[in-house]
C-alpha cells in the first residue's frame, strides 16, 4: 500500500469514532491528489477536519507546534482516542461534543469539552460551523484555536436580571474572581476577567478567528453601584471604583443616554452576570482575527497583561468600549472597524489591575476606522444609521491612551486611521504613568464632538499612595492630520499642570476646519486648572481659542498648521499660557478682534517664542510675552 493510502486508512479509523458535524471548508482540504498516488483521494471523516502536512509527503524541516494538531477525544466515544496519521492534523467540531447550535440549547458544556479535548491532545482547532451557539462562560486553553465559520454566532445567554440569581435556563456566568487589594485603583470591569462570555488566564499560543460573530446579547454594559435610585433606572449609571462610598442620589439620568438598543439591563456586580465579550489576563502569543463583535458589554475585548498580541480585521459594533489593551506589550492592531457611541473605540490603558504598574509599550495601531455616531448594530448590518439629530448618545468612539494610567504608554505609533462622528485622539496620564515616545500620522476626521487632539498630564493619582507620583507626557509627534467640521466649544487641548509641564511636542501638516461662531465674551474665558479631575476634552468647559488651547508646555513646535472657521469666530486660533520655548512656522489662521488689536495668538506667561513665515502673524521673536495678542 502506498504512503498516501496508509494515511487514508488511519484517517478512516479516526472516523470510526462516530463524530458528526460540518467540515470547515476554508481549512479542511478535501481529497488530495499526489504524485505518489495519481487520482487517489481521501474524504474527511464526519466531524473531523483534515489537512495534509508536507512532512507526510517527504518534505524536510521542523513541524510548527502551533498548527500541528494531534488527535481528538470525542464525547461520543468516552475515553476513546485516535492518533492522527503522521503528517495529518485534526480539528475539533463542537457538534462532535454535543453542541446543538440552535440558539436555544445552552452549548457551553459542549464547547468547553471541545476546548478541553483539543488542549489535552496538545493543541488543535475548535470549529464552530454555521449556527447559533448559546453560551455562558467559555474558558480558553493554551494551544487551542477557535474558528467561527461564516454564519456561526457565539451568543451570550441572558444574565440574571436584578433581584434574580440565575439567567437563561438557570445558567450563570463564571464568578468574578477577587482582585484585592488592587480593586480601588480601577473600575469594576477592569478588575475581573472570569465573568465574561469568553475568557482566558495564564495561557499562551492561542487564537480566535472569523468570519463569524460574537454577540453579547446577555451581557451587562458595565452598570455598577452607587447610582441614584430613580424609578425605572435604579442601579444604572456611571461606575465608581470598587470600595468607595456611594454618592448621594442625583438628578434622574437622561433616559436617552441610558438606551443602548432594545436590550435588558443587567447589574454588572451582581453574581452570575457577564459583562465582557472576551477577557484575557497574563497571556502571550495571541491572535484575534477576522470576526465581528456585536454588543460586547463593558468591553468587546479586555486584554490585560497580554504580550505578543495581534488584532486584525475585527469589526466591533458595541455599547461600551471596543477594545482595551491594558498593560500589554508588543501589540499590533490593524484594519479594524469600531463603532462605540457610548465609550472609547481603541483604548490602550495601563492600570494597576495586575497588582503592579506595568507599561503598555511597543504598540502599533494602523489603518483603523473609529466612530461614535452610528446606532448600535447598524454598522454590522450594513445600514449605517446615524443617531437622529438631538437623540445622539455620548458619541465617544475615539482612540485614547488612558484613563487608567499607572504604568505607562511607551513607544507607540498610530497611523492611517479614520475618525467620524466621535472624539479625537486622547493621550492622558493622570495616575503617574510615563507617556513617552508616541507618533501619530496620516489621520483624517469628520464631524467630531471635540477637538482632534487632547493631551492631558494631571494628578488624579489613583493608585497606591506611597508610590503613585505625577507622571510625564513628552516626546509626542503628530503629523498629517486633516479634520473637517470640528466643534465650536472644544478645540484641541494640550494641558499640563503648574509645576509639571508637557514636554517636547511637534505638530506638523495639520488642517482643522471648525464650525466657528464664538463671541468676544468667549475669547475672555479663563479655564480652571482642575489638576486632579477626570480627564476629558470637556473638562475645562468652553475654551477661549478656536484651534489650540496650549497650557503648561515646554518645547512646543508647530509647523504647516492651518485653522479655518466655517463661520466668523471672535476667539484667537491659539491660546498659550505658561509655555516655554514655542516655535510656530508656516501657520495660517484667521485673526480675531481684541481690545489690543486683531490677532491669532493670545499669549499669557510665554517665554522664548518664535513665529516665522506665517500668514497668521508677522515674523516675531519674543523672549517673554504676557497678556499680549499677536
Amino acid at each position: 500500500m502506498n504512503s498516501f493510502d496508509s494515511k487514508r486508512r488511519d484517517l478512516l479509523r479516526v472516523g470510526s469514532l462516530g463524530v458528526a458535524g460540518t467540515v470547515l471548508p476554508s481549512v479542511s482540504f478535501a481529497a488530495a491528489k499526489t504524485g505518489n498516488a495519481p487520482g487517489s483521494s481521501s474524504a474527511a471523516a464526519p466531524g473531523i477536519g483534515v489537512f495534509f502536512n508536507v512532512h507526510a509527503f517527504g518534505a524536510a524541516g521542523t513541524v510548527l507546534p502551533s498548527v500541528s494538531f494531534a488527535a481528538a477525544k470525542t464525547g461520543n466515544a468516552p475515553g476513546s482516542s485516535s492518533a492522527a496519521a503522521p503528517g495529518i492534523g485534526v480539528f475539533f467540531n463542537v457538534h462532535a461534543f454535543g453542541a446543538a447550535g440552535d440558539g436555544k440549547t445552552v452549548d457551553t458544556p459542549a464547547v468547553n469539552r471541545a476546548i478541553d479535548a483539543a488542549a489535552s491532545a496538545g493543541g488543535g482547532m475548535v470549529l464552530f460551523p454555521a449556527g447559533i451557539y448559546l453560551c455562558f462562560s467559555i474558558q480558553l486553553k493554551s494551544n487551542v484555536h477557535l474558528h467561527l465559520e461564516q454564519g456561526a454566532t457565539i451568543l451570550a445567554a441572558d444574565s440574571p436580571l436584578p433581584g434574580q440569581t440565575t439567567g437563561y435556563n438557570g445558567g450563570t456566568y463564571d464568578p468574578a474572581e477577587p482582585n484585592a487589594p488592587w480593586e480601588p485603583y480601577q473600575d469594576y470591569g477592569h478588575n475581573h476577567w472570569h465573568n465574561s462570555l469568553i475568557w482566558g488566564e495564564d495561557i499562551h499560543d492561542f487564537s480566535i478567528t472569523g468570519p463569524g460573530l460574537i454577540y453579547g446579547k446577555g451581557l451587562s454594559f458595565g452598570a455598577g453601584p452607587g447610582r441614584g435610585q430613580q424609578s425605572g433606572l435604579r442601579g444604572f449609571g456611571p461606575e465608581r471604583p470598587a470600595g468607595t462610598p456611594a454618592a448621594p442620589p442625583a438628578a434622574p439620568p437622561n433616559p436617552a443616554r441610558m438606551a443602548r438598543g432594545d436590550y435588558p439591563m443587567y447589574q454588572a456586580e451582581q453574581p452570575g452576570v457577564g459583562n465582557k465579550a472576551i477577557a484575557l489576563k497574563n497571556c502571550h502569543n495571541v491572535q484575534l482575527r477576522d470576526f465581528s463583535i456585536l454588543k460586547g458589554g463593558h468591553f468587546g475585548l479586555l486584554l490585560t497583561g497580554v504580550d505578543n498580541l495581534i488584532i486584525d480585521n475585527l469589526t466591533i459594533d458595541t455599547d461600551r468600549d471596543g477594545m482595551d489593551i491594558d498593560c500589554c506589550q508588543n501589540v499590533r492592531v490593524s484594519n479594524c472597524t469600531v463603532n462605540s457611541p457610548w465609550d472609547d473605540g481603541i483604548c490602550p490603558k495601563s492600570s494597576y489591575a495586575l497588582g503592579y504598574a506595568r507599561a503598555t509599550r511597543n504598540v502599533t495601531i494602523a489603518n483603523c476606522f473609529v466612530t461614535g455616531c452610528y446606532q448600535l448594530g447598524t454598522v454590522l448590518d450594513g445600514t449605517w444609521k446615524k443617531f437622529p439629530e438631538g437623540g445622539r448618545s455620548y458619541g465617544t468612539g475615539r482612540i485614547k491612551c488612558g484613563t487608567e494610567s499607572n504604568g505607562g504608554f511607551i513607544n507607540i505609533t498610530i497611523t492611517g486611521c479614520v475618525f467620524e462622528g466621535c472624539q479625537g485622539y486622547a493621550l492622558e496620564t493622570v495616575d503617574g504613568a510615563l507617556l513617552e515616545d508616541i507618533t501619530i500620522s496620516n489621520s483624517t476626521m469628520r464631524d467630531l464632538i471635540s477637538g482632534p487632539l487632547f493631551m492631558r498630564l494631571g494628578v488624579r493619582l489613583r493608585g497606591p499612595k506611597d508610590t503613585t507620583k505625577v507622571g510625564t507626557l513628552k516626546r509626542i509627534l503628530v503629523n498629517n492630520l486633516n479634520c473637517h467640521n470640528a466643534p465650536m466649544r472644544i478645540c484641541s487641548v494640550l494641558s499640563g499642570i503648574p509645576g509639571s509641564a508637557i514636554e517636547d511636542v511637534k505638530l506638523s501638516n495639520i488642517f482643522v476646519e471648525t464650525v466657528g461662531g464664538a463671541t468676544p465674551d468667549d475669547a475672555q474665558l479663563q479655564p480652571p486648572e482642575k489638576e486632579d479631575s477626570y480627564p476629558e476634552p470637556s473638562m475645562f468647559g468652553q475654551l477661549p481659542s478656536s484651534g489650540f488651547f496650549l497650557r503648561h508646555i515646554n518645547n512646543l513646535e508647530m509647523s504647516h498648521v492651518e485653522i479655518a472657521n466655517a463661520t466668523p469666530d471672535a476667539r484667537p486660533a491659539f491660546y498659550l499660557q505658561d509655555v516655554n520655548r514655542a516655535d510656530f512656522f508656516s501657520i495660517t489662521a484667521p485673526r480675531a478682534p481684541s481690545p489690543s488689536g486683531d490677532g491669532a495668538f493670545a499669549l499669557h506667561d510665554v517665554k522664548d517664542l518664535r513665529i516665522g513665515w506665517s500668514r497668521a502673524a508677522a515674523d516675531t521673536t519674543l523672549p517673554t510675552a504676557d497678556n499680549k495678542m499677536l
